[in-house]
């Protein structure tokens, strides 16, 4: 199989598509479609975003230095959309998508309540890095929908129907093919046998 080269380019795909809330009144909240989100380190939970110079959402979070990041699901993907493609510079984004702000319960930043994960983020430093700035912020709180508990108090963000981005495209996420660590596990070895 022959390989082709390409110049630079940003090639990882998937990655997260969430929506980013900021703001530190209701005049004021916002939210912005991030897709350049991750973690950086366990301990202290560290996470990062990286936006445009130029995008209504960084002069908020530069000036307040909160953020909350809120995982997107299947029924979230046209505000998801929306959120990415519309400036909140005119619109109120929460209004036009029928998403409800609701409390934080570290910072001033809303969440999005409609999501079924809200981490909340202080931001530690901005690193200007060319085309997009990145803010490395510690996470100072998880929030979770208590709907996708389970009786044993596990977590099944599966069932909200997470959605990724690839190359100008949302995805769903269907099947598990695999758990962490099942190419080493002992079932997993007696049927090589």
């Amino acid at each position: 199989m022959a390989k082709i080269t390409w110049k630079p380019g940003t090639m990882i795909y998937p990655v997260p598509a969430v929506m980013v809330s900021c703001g530190d009144s209701e005049e004021n909240y916002n939210i912005i479609t991030i897709a350049w989100t991750g973690t950086i380190c366990t301990d202290p939970a560290m996470t990062y975003i990286s936006i445009r110079p130029e995008r209504h959402s960084y002069e908020l979070i530069k000036r307040t230095k909160e953020f909350v990041i809120n995982l997107t699901t299947e029924d979230l993907a046209k505000a998801t959309d929306f959120c990415g493609v519309k400036s909140g510079k005119n619109i109120n984004k929460f209004k036009e998508m029928n998403l409800t702000p609701q409390k934080a319960s570290k910072i001033n930043a809303p969440m999005i309540a409609q999501s079924p994960v809200n981490i909340e983020c202080k931001v530690e430093q901005i690193v200007s890095l060319g085309s997009h700035d990145m803010f490395i912020a510690k996470v100072l709180a998880v929030n979770v929908d208590d709907y996708y508990l389970d009786s044993k108090g596990k977590f099944n963000l599966d069932q909200a129907k997470p959605i990724c981005y690839s190359h100008g495209q949302y995805y769903s996420l269907k099947n598990s093919i695999g758990h962490f660590g099942f190419s080493i596990s002992k079932k997993n070895k007696k049927q090589k046998k």
